[in-house]
């Protein structure tokens, strides 16, 4: 026998499980299950990505800059605090790395995003798993369960799969309270749905315990090339840029993603088209016995009466080509996670979920 052996926590990762993207047997298949964006990427994005493929032959930049000052015109954040990476996940792997080890602890919610207990483990770090109310992230709970172990907390603001969030006061009072050398991570993947959101940008300002992430695989359209940043005060990118690859994002994706930044006016047009799809889907499910809390993100979470009731009609929606999430490994075994697509989309889902309430009457 192999006398080989992982590090402590690595055999107590489960494997993650990305959303469904095909059915059997079946054609016109209606993904829904990854809340992408049905509208894709910018022109100007795609105009980009094919310049790039002229220079395939040189590595890329090692510094960003022409991405960070992208981010730093659109966002106003301060370029020498910007750090890009492969998608936000490897910056919230590299905040494990860079804060949490063995004997230390990693705070998240119960229904937090799956890669949190990840992270914790990954790195030799506990998981401590803290309980939500009612599907919204707990402040007092969480600083309760603050110990002096406590190094890293992650929370997403919208968080997935909810789709609910916190106010800017909750936020402070949590970043206040954390113990001395704990560093709380915003991970703000879907912040760009929220009107008028910074996602962090205050706090992390005011603040040098405050990590906030984001990405381009959402709003921007650009998940199949892998590129998020992050930002916080000076002394945490210092120490996050030692850990970094030097070349860890390639020529193509950082330039599809600074002509993404750029383009506002498609980010609006998919901020306001996802929120009015996603009210008008919300209040549609509603009505036929379906409820679904407030969501500030591009997704809907919607409540079944019971586990079976869930599974039942994800079944049915398989059998009609439609791609929903079954969230029961987020500890909502009762609920579906719907992502807003486009007009026709979301018509096709409600319609095909209407006839599961009819035959199951």
């Amino acid at each position: 026998m192999t006398k080989i052996k992982a590090q402590p926590g690595i055999m107590d990762i489960a494997l993650y499980q990305g959303g469904k993207s095909h059915v059997d047997g079946v054609e016109n298949v209606l993904k829904l299950s990854s809340n992408e964006n049905p509208f894709g990427p910018s022109e100007a994005a795609k105009e980009a990505l094919v310049r790039a493929s002229h220079t395939l032959h040189r590595y890329p930049s090692t510094d960003h800059g022409t991405l960070r000052a992208a981010i730093s015109d659109v966002w106003g954040l301060d370029p020498d605090r910007i750090i890009c990476g492969n998608g936000s996940g490897e910056i919230l792997m590299m905040i494990a790395q860079a804060f949490a080890g063995k004997g230390d602890e990693v705070l998240f919610t119960e229904h937090g995003f799956a890669m949190y207990p990840i992270y914790a483990n990954a790195n030799g770090a506990k998981p401590v798993v803290v309980a939500e109310r009612d599907r919204v992230v707990d402040v007092d709970a969480l600083l309760a369960a603050c110990t002096k172990k406590t190094k890293v907390c992650y929370i997403a603001n919208p968080a997935n799969p909810t789709g609910t969030m916190i106010g800017q006061g909750d936020l402070e009072r949590l970043a206040d309270g954390l113990p001395a050398g704990a560093v709380l991570v915003l991970d703000g993947a879907y912040s760009e749905y929220v009107e008028g959101y910074d996602a962090g940008k205050s706090l992390v300002d005011s603040r040098d315990n405050v990590i906030m992430t984001r990405t381009f695989s959402k709003i921007y359209g650009l998940g199949g090339l892998r590129i998020g940043y992050g930002y916080a005060s000076q002394q945490i990118i210092d120490v996050l840029m030692r850990i970094r690859g030097p070349f860890n994002i390639s020529a193509p994706a950082l330039a599809a993603a600074e002509a993404a930044m750029r383009d506002v006016a498609h980010t609006e047009k998919c901020r306001t088209d996802n929120a009015k799809q996603r009210d008008w889907m919300a209040g549609a499910l509603a009505e036929i016995g379906l409820p679904s809390d407030i969501s500030t993100a591009n997704f809907i979470l919607v409540r079944f009466a019971s586990e079976a009731d869930a599974k039942a009609c994800n079944d049915h929606l398989m059998t009609q080509g439609i791609i929903v999430r079954l969230v029961g490994g987020y500890g909502l075994p009762n609920c579906l996670r719907i992502t807003v697509g486009d007009e026709a989309s979301c018509r096709r889902v409600v319609h095909a979920i209407g006839q599961f309430k009819g035959a199951s009457k």
